[in-house]
């Protein structure tokens, strides 16, 4: 008779934990949210960095209007500034971690902040969503299996630049690049990829001043006696609004081919003003003049919820965050492993086109456009513009598989 009492209780308490699983694995899905860890420079690069966080905000209400993620639980971006230090990122990134216990991590804008966010995310074995460095190295040299990057990296977008001037036959080049990650990768893949359009093309000189105290009046001095016929121009925000005036102001620009890295975004183009450099050759984001249906009702839902004009950064959020989404469903989990399974080679519909995540190298095939700048209604903006298939400009298999350690 004990005996049966007791199997009996056994099988109650079983059904008890059976039941009490079942509802949390109910509440888990109707309720918890998926925390996404998001850190970037929102205090420094601020012109760029919240239109980035505005449009990623966009994405996040309407994916949760619409049902959320993982069958129906709402997906909570928790945003952090990383300080614009590789420290203090380091630091932002095990907080996002350990007490608030996201799921991944992603963001950071300077190269060489993403590059130490990849690193920590590669010793802590979580995935890291690398949205806004543009540094090589983050998929090639240091790449890793965690790290992913979504933006079209700083070789394809020179690639894109040298194959619309080397029409030209520009033979004298000088560049002018901030002197950290991105600038330095920017000016050797310059080098050399102009080599391979244009032979007999020469590097006759190169500035490469401090991120953000560019001393412009000698820059452009020294540019002026280097004799160039055409400038590779890297530098953006404050240090490129200096450069232009300058430059403006002494005749640098005048009869000369510049082919400018970024300078076509609204982040950077739209301080400019009526100061706006004619004929540069640049990448950008012409975003009023972009026709199609899904990116119409992107600018119009932003301006809705805004009051102000799109950034690139605010469609690179927009579209991150419904990749994240794309990402989540398609794994069916948070789990870290599945995660990286999803992301291999997973192909998503964004507002500027199909985007494939590539399993070679974790590089997204997210392009960019490029056209002239150009000044209308007083401001600076582009025109003859086309829109490049980031595909088109990846690096071939064979230079990933011999810079690629892990």
């Amino acid at each position: 008779m004990f005996g049966k009492r007791l199997l009996q209780r056994s099988v109650m308490a079983a059904a008890v934990v059976v039941g009490l699983a079942a509802t949390s694995e109910a509440v888990l899905a109707q309720g918890e949210p998926v925390k996404i860890g998001e850190l970037n420079s929102y205090g420094r690069f601020a012109a760029f960095a919240v239109p980035y966080r505005n449009g990623m905000q966009l994405a996040q209400d309407e994916i949760n209007a619409k049902g959320g993620v993982l069958k129906g639980r709402k997906m909570e971006i928790v945003f952090r500034d990383d300080g614009s230090t590789p420290g203090d990122a380091v630091r932002v990134a095990e907080e996002l971690l350990t007490r608030e216990k996201v799921a991944f991590l992603a963001g950071t804008f300077l190269s060489n902040v993403g590059l130490a966010v990849a690193d920590f995310a590669n010793q802590k074995k979580t995935l890291f969503l690398a949205t806004e460095p543009l540094t090589d190295a983050i998929t090639m040299a240091q790449g890793n299996k965690y790290t992913y990057r979504v933006r079209p990296s700083t070789f394809m977008q020179t690639k894109m630049l040298v194959e619309a001037v080397k029409a030209k036959g520009i033979k004298k080049w000088a560049i002018v690049a901030p002197n950290y990650e991105y600038g330095q990768s920017a000016a050797a893949n310059f080098k050399k990829l102009i080599k391979i359009a244009t032979p007999d093309a020469e590097i006759v000189g190169e500035q490469f001043p401090a991120l953000g105290k560019i001393d412009a009046g000698a820059t452009v001095a020294a540019l002026e006696n280097m004799k160039p016929q055409g400038i590779f121009n890297v530098l953006f925000g404050a240090d490129l609004t200096v450069f232009v005036r300058e430059g403006n102001t002494r005749g640098l620009f005048e009869k000369r081919t510049v082919a400018s890295l970024l300078t076509g975004e609204p982040e950077y183009i739209l301080p400019l003003g009526e100061e706006t450099p004619q004929g540069w050759i640049v990448t950008g984001y012409p975003w009023e003049e972009i026709a199609d249906p899904a990116h119409k009702a992107f600018v119009a839902a932003y301006r809705a919820k805004y009051n102000d004009t799109p950034r690139l950064g605010s469609l690179l959020g927009y579209v991150v965050g419904y990749m994240m989404k794309d990402l989540l469903d398609k794994a069916g989990s948070t789990d870290t492993d599945k995660l990286l399974a999803a992301l291999n080679d997973l192909k998503v519909n964004t507002i500027a086109g199909p985007v494939t995540m590539r399993a070679l190298d974790h590089q997204s095939t997210l392009g960019a456009w490029v056209g002239e700048t150009t000044i209308k209604d007083k401001k600076g903006t582009m025109k003859n513009w086309k829109y490049e298939d980031g595909a088109k400009y990846v690096f071939p298999e064979a230079e990933v598989k011999a810079a690629r350690k892990q």
